[in-house]
């Protein structure tokens, strides 16, 4: 992130300085925007909702969370009350400011200290921003979203899907190290702070649990059930299925008239809920998967920063708006397994049409749309970023072995 508009301090300071409410005011967030997204936006690099949709919301409630980055921060609201006492003009003179970074220089410089705890970021989790911004909100503190026209920081988003998978499954980690603790948003984050804002933190907290109905309920059963002519919802002549379609429709077309109003597209809708599904599927499984693991102490793979650095195909290839696959990622074995899932179970629904499947056979479709990317890269591409060899061998087996155990289930 860079800064693109010097006035921006400018419009941090008319907060601080506000007689009302600077007392409590521990930091001015600016909204996260990015520079150079291709005109589809195709990996959801924007991230409308979690930078710019959810922190008006919780503007109402106390503030939005810190974003780690495009922020303002009061000193005070980083050092505990035993750090007051000093004066401004003691730790501005040149011996005290020599003294201080000498010995934060020191590797011992946290040492028997409460740093990460009530003095500084908060340690603990990957994503410290999160950690820090509720910790502040539960000690009292407030903060405020200022959003002006012109973007106030702009950088660089992932322009790759493994980058930008990966990057999700690492904040995922790093949530549920915020939520599973005994200081937990949906505990004590209730209590110490407002119903209102604690329920955002936990929903920013478990975040990752929604891999488990989306993969249920977008992914699997249905498809199965589809395959095996099991009903898994009402029938069409049933009064109930037209609640099912109303709350599907209605969700997703609140959602479509949010993202419009916060000055996005349809084309940009449109990829945010794909990559949605696609982040519920990889980077919130493995996320949990490797959360789970750690808290086992079962060894997982390491933290890793995502690549900002892409080869002139692969900068070509994001620019036309074409998915890249030409890693060899258990990322894209779960999406072209669900892929092939979709489109076997579509081509069957069409082949022996039944009446009382029209619900499945809607969202088996739905999933063939948003999956449109997986058969290119599988069955259509021959340039780097196709889906590689091994992947699919691996996908085919496994949606094999899907449809077999779907199979032994269905019909027991």
């Amino acid at each position: 992130m860079y800064s693109n508009d010097p006035t921006s301090p400018q419009r941090a300071l008319c907060y601080f300085l506000d007689p009302i409410a600077s007392s409590k005011l521990a930091y001015v967030q600016f909204p996260q925007r990015f520079q150079g997204l291709n005109k589809s936006d195709i990996y959801g690099g924007e991230m409308k909702h979690l930078f710019k949709m959810n922190p008006y919301g919780m503007d109402g409630f106390g503030g939005p969370n810190y974003l780690g980055s495009n922020t303002f921060l009061a000193r005070r609201a980083l050092f505990d009350s035993s750090l007051e006492s000093e004066s401004g003009r003691n730790l501005l003179e040149p011996e005290k400011v020599l003294e201080m970074a000498t010995e934060a220089a020191a590797c011992n410089y946290e040492t028997g200290t409460k740093w990460g705890k009530t003095i500084g970021f908060c340690y603990g989790s990957l994503t410290e921003d999160l950690h820090t911004g509720f910790w502040l909100h539960c000690e009292g503190w407030t903060s405020v979203f200022c959003d002006p026209p012109q973007a106030a920081f702009l950088g660089d988003a992932p322009k790759t899907l493994h980058d930008a998978l990966s990057q999700c499954k690492r904040w995922n980690v790093g949530q549920y190290e915020v939520g599973f603790t005994r200081h937990s948003p949906l505990t004590f984050g209730v209590r110490k702070t407002s119903l209102g804002l604690g329920l955002t933190y936990s929903h920013l907290a478990f975040w990752g649990l929604w891999c488990i109905p989306i993969n249920n309920t977008y992914a699997l059963l249905p498809q199965l059930a589809l395959v095996n002519s099991r009903p898994l919802f009402p029938k069409s002549s049933d009064p109930w299925f037209y609640l099912y379609t109303y709350l599907f429709v209605a969700a997703y077309t609140q959602d479509m008239l949010d993202f419009i109003y916060h000055k996005g597209t349809l084309r940009f809708w449109w990829s945010d809920q794909r990559m949605w599904l696609m982040r519920s599927l990889t980077s919130f499984t493995f996320g949990s998967i490797q959360f789970a693991c750690k808290q086992l102490n079962i060894s997982t793979q390491s933290f890793n920063v995502t690549n900002k650095v892409m080869d002139d195909e692969q900068i070509k290839r994001y620019d036309e708006g074409t998915f890249d696959f030409g890693v060899d990622s258990p990322f894209f074995v779960i999406l072209s397994t669900a892929a092939l899932l979709n489109l076997c179970a579509i081509l069957v629904g069409i082949f022996r049409y039944n009446i009382n499947m029209v619900a499945e056979m809607l969202l088996t479709g739905y999933g063939v749309a948003n999956s449109w990317p997986v058969y290119e890269a599988i069955f259509l591409r021959s340039d780097n970023g196709k889906m590689p060899d091994g992947v699919k061998l691996r996908a085919f087996f496994l949606t094999g072995i899907l449809f077999a155990g779907g199979f032994l289930v269905f019909n027991a």
